[in-house]
C-alpha cells in the first residue's frame, strides 16, 4: 500500500482563505494574470501547439485551437490509423506515438501542449509538458487522482505556464451569470446543493473481460497502457471509449461529467475542501465503476455562507438501479419540463432556488419563495438589477491562447480546475473505500481510514513517474 501523501512544497495546500479570495475577485477565472508570454516571441507571433492524444475529444481541441490561432505542429496518438487521419489534415505536423518522445525530441520547437487522452495518462503528459516550460490545455478530468490534481497544480504555479481544463461550458456567458447571480444573494443563503447525470452511458458495473485478443498492428498497447498496470488487450473492452468505466483507466460517471456539471455551483458556492464525504452504489467492484451512484458532500461554514450539502446522483434514466433527487424537491422542475431532464443542477438557498437544465449551466431558471414557478433568467425582473461583475468570454480555446500570450489567465485554469477535480474525485476514492471519508483537504488524507490513502495517490507501473 502507497504512503499517505505529503504536501508538494509550500504551495500544496490551497487554503479555504485563498480559495473564496480568488472566486470573489474574479470568481475562480482572471484573478490571475502571470508572466505568460511565449518565450523569444512577440504578441503578435502564433504559438506552436503539440498534441498528446489526436482522436476524439482531442481532434475537436486541434481544431478549435487552430482556430483559435495555435500553429499545430506535432500530433502524437497510440494508434497509427489515428494519427494518420489527423495527420492528413496537418500534413505539416510531426507525427509520434510516445508523447515523451515528442516533447523531448520537438521541444524548443513547441510553446504549448494539448492532452487528450484517457484519464490515466493526463497527469504524466501534461506534467512532463509543464516541466518543459509548455503552456497546457488538458481535458476533464484534469487528473485520475487526487494527488495529481494537487501536484499539476502546483506545477502549473512552479512554471508559470497559461492552461486551461477542457470543461468548454467555463466559457459559457449563462454560467458566469448565474456565479454573479448567486453570489448577489438573490436566492439566500444556499443550504444544498442537487446535481444529477445520465451517466454512464458505457460499460460500468461489470467484472474484468476474461481471456484475450491479438493487439491491433496500429495500436502500442504498452503505451495505451502508460502507469496503468498491465493486462491483455481485449477488443472493445477498453480502447477507444470503454475505458471510462474501468477504475484503472477512467474515473466513471463522477469523473466524466461532474468537471461539467458541478463548475458552476462549485465557483457560485465558494465550496473549498469537503469535511465528509459519503457514497452509496449499486454495480460498484474492484474493476469496474458502479451501475449507479448517490454521493454525499458535506462543506463546513465559509465565510459567511452555512454549510452545505452536497448530493451528486447518476444512472441512465429510467433503469431500476439509477439514482435522483427525491420527488418533493423537483416538483416545479419536472412541472416546468413535463419530466425531470436527464441532467441537472438545482441549488436551494433560503430565499430561493436556481435550477440549470444542461450539463454546462449555459441557461437556469430562479424561483424566489414567494412565487410559484421557475423563470428563465433573461425574463426575471429580479436579476435585471445584478450588474455584471466577470469578464464575459472570446472563446473557450481563445481564452487559452490569449493568456499564452500574456493576457489575463484562462477561466479555467488549473489553479481552479485542480481544486474542483481534487473535491469531485473525492468521491470516486469514497466509492472504491465503501467508507465514509473523514477528510483533511490540505494534507490530503481521510483522518478515519487508511485505505483512502492506496485511491488519493496510485503507484505507477515501473517506468513511468510524474
Amino acid at each position: 500500500m502507497p504512503k499517505p501523501p505529503k504536501s508538494i512544497g509550500t504551495d500544496s495546500s490551497l487554503s479555504r482563505r485563498h480559495f473564496i479570495r480568488y472566486t470573489t475577485l474574479a470568481t475562480g477565472a482572471f484573478a490571475v494574470a502571470g508572466p505568460y508570454i511565449v518565450r523569444g516571441q512577440n504578441l503578435n507571433s502564433r504559438i506552436q501547439v503539440a498534441v498528446v492524444g489526436a482522436g476524439g475529444k482531442g481532434s475537436s481541441d486541434t481544431d478549435e485551437t487552430a482556430k483559435a490561432g495555435g500553429v499545430i505542429v506535432g500530433l502524437c496518438d497510440v494508434d497509427k490509423g489515428t494519427l494518420a487521419a489527423r495527420g492528413a489534415k496537418y500534413p505539416d505536423a510531426k507525427r509520434y506515438q510516445d508523447f515523451r518522445k515528442m516533447l523531448t525530441e520537438m521541444d524548443k520547437g513547441i510553446d504549448a501542449v494539448i492532452v487528450a487522452t484517457p484519464d490515466h495518462l493526463h497527469a504524466p503528459a501534461s506534467i512532463m509538458a509543464m516541466k518543459a516550460g509548455k503552456h497546457c490545455f488538458c481535458q476533464k478530468p484534469l487528473t485520475h487522482s487526487v494527488y495529481e490534481a494537487r501536484t499539476m497544480r502546483d506545477t502549473a504555479k512552479r512554471m508559470k505556464v497559461a492552461t486551461q481544463m477542457g470543461n468548454q461550458g467555463s466559457a459559457g456567458s449563462g454560467l458566469r451569470r448565474a456565479v454573479e447571480v448567486i453570489q448577489a444573494g438573490m436566492i439566500g443563503k444556499p443550504q444544498q446543493l442537487h446535481v444529477w447525470s445520465n451517466r454512464p452511458i458505457w460499460p460500468q458495473g461489470q467484472a474484468r473481460p476474461e481471456g484475450s485478443d491479438p493487439v491491433p498492428e496500429s495500436l502500442d498497447w504498452d503505451l495505451w497502457l502508460g502507469p496503468a498496470p498491465l493486462r491483455p488487450f481485449k477488443k472493445g473492452a477498453y480502447h477507444t471509449f470503454s475505458w471510462r468505466g474501468v477504475q484503472d483507466f477512467g474515473t466513471g460517471a463522477l469523473g466524466d461529467m461532474a468537471c461539467h456539471t458541478v463548475n458552476m455551483p462549485f465557483r457560485a458556492l465558494k465550496l473549498g475542501y469537503p469535511k465528509e464525504v459519503e457514497a452509496e452504489s449499486t454495480g460498484m467492484n474492484k474493476e469496474s465503476w458502479p451501475l449507479s451512484s448517490k454521493i454525499r458532500f458535506q462543506f463546513p461554514k465559509r465565510e459567511g455562507l452555512p454549510p452545505l450539502t452536497f448530493w451528486w446522483y447518476d444512472g441512465k434514466p429510467g433503469a431500476k438501479e439509477t439514482y435522483r433527487p427525491h420527488a418533493d424537491l423537483v416538483q416545479d422542475i419536472v412541472g416546468m419540463q413535463g419530466d425531470l431532464p436527464g441532467s441537472g443542477c438545482l441549488i436551494i438557498g433560503d430565499k430561493g432556488r436556481i435550477f440549470s437544465p444542461d450539463d454546462y449551466g449555459s441557461q437556469f431558471f430562479m424561483r424566489l419563495n414567494d412565487e410559484k414557478d421557475l423563470v428563465q433568467s433573461a425574463k426575471h425582473e429580479a436579476l435585471k438589477s445584478i450588474p455584471e461583475s466577470i469578464p464575459r468570454s472570446p472563446g473557450h480555446y481563445v481564452e487559452w491562447i490569449e493568456a499564452i500570450k500574456g493576457g489575463r489567465a484562462a477561466y479555467s485554469n488549473f489553479d481552479i480546475a485542480a481544486y474542483l477535480t481534487e473535491i469531485i474525485l473525492l468521491g470516486c476514492v469514497s466509492l472504491r473505500t465503501g467508507t465514509k471519508l473523514e477528510w483533511d483537504g490540505p494534507k490530503m488524507r481521510a483522518k478515519n481510514t487508511k485505505e483512502a490513502a492506496q485511491y488519493v495517490r496510485r503507484e505507477y507501473r515501473q517506468g513511468w513517474t510524474l
